[in-house]
């Protein structure tokens, strides 16, 4: 009986044996992790959806393609087809821990390739809701971590987490992140500015597994609280282990993505 006792503390999860808020708030945030690695890379085709305050919409549709960098930030490359006036546009993003991200994006109006600042990390991508700080990827080292509470969240049981910016130049002092116990997806998401007042809220909807192993969301609403606006992005023919490498993610590529 003893040795079965001890085996079974032995397998169980950091997250129970996790002790301080703070604690038990960064296992959760490994597990969550640990649980999306070893994709490689992706690709998939998205349409986002701007609404306005009252309801007017406009639709972009986009390709975007992901690297997957062992000890450091993702790669990704977004490249716009529709609208007319915005096709080829392409937005190329290389995500560190700590370090400022690298970012460019090339405007073909412009005919340039153009530096996004670190320090416009809070602006609005392509005038949607989402920041550029929303679109990088999640890193581990970027936030501090800290348990709130269990809460039930569209019949799910989850964990609710704090999570505070590391980094410089973040538009939020805080965000408040639902994640599921089942499979450690991120639910909901409640970005608090620098006034700590509510902002936005993200959800996370139409989940599905791929490789038997790596969960997406096909829907992702972003709900400006402040402004009245809101956008959408629907995900659809979600592709991994592509035998892609740093060589398609390359600055001076930009102008030439179509």
């Amino acid at each position: 009986m003893r040795k079965f006792l001890l085996l079974a503390l032995l397998l169980l999860s950091p997250v129970v044996m996790a002790e301080t808020p703070e604690e038990k708030g960064l296992a959760i945030a490994l597990e969550t992790d640990k649980r999306d690695k070893g994709w490689q890379d992706s690709y998939a085709e998205m349409k986002m959806v701007l609404r306005n305050r009252h309801g007017k919409e406009s639709v972009r549709q986009i390709r975007v393609t992901n690297l997957e960098v062992d000890g450091d930030g993702d790669k990704g490359l977004t490249v716009f087809d529709e609208p007319r006036d915005i096709k080829g546009t392409s937005f190329l993003s290389y995500s560190h821990s700590l370090e400022p991200d690298e970012q460019w994006i090339f405007l073909p109006a412009l005919k340039r390739v153009k530096r996004i600042s670190s320090s416009n990390k809070s602006g609005p991508f392509m005038g949607s809701e989402f920041a550029y700080e929303d679109i990088s990827s999640f890193e581990i080292p970027k936030y501090s971590y800290l348990y709130l509470r269990d809460e039930l969240f569209n019949g799910m049981d989850c964990y609710v987490l704090e999570l505070r910016p590391q980094y410089q130049h973040s538009g939020y002092t805080k965000s408040h992140v639902w994640i599921d116990k089942a499979e450690f997806r991120s639910q909901k998401i409640d970005y608090y500015d620098r006034k700590d007042s509510l902002l936005k809220t993200q959800i996370f909807s139409d989940y599905q597994q791929y490789l038997d192993q790596y969960w997406r969301a096909h829907t992702m609403t972003m709900q400006n609280h402040q402004n009245g606006k809101s956008t959408t992005l629907q995900w659809d023919d979600f592709q991994f282990k592509n035998g892609l490498n740093d060589g398609d993610f390359k600055k001076n590529d930009l102008k030439r993505q179509r």
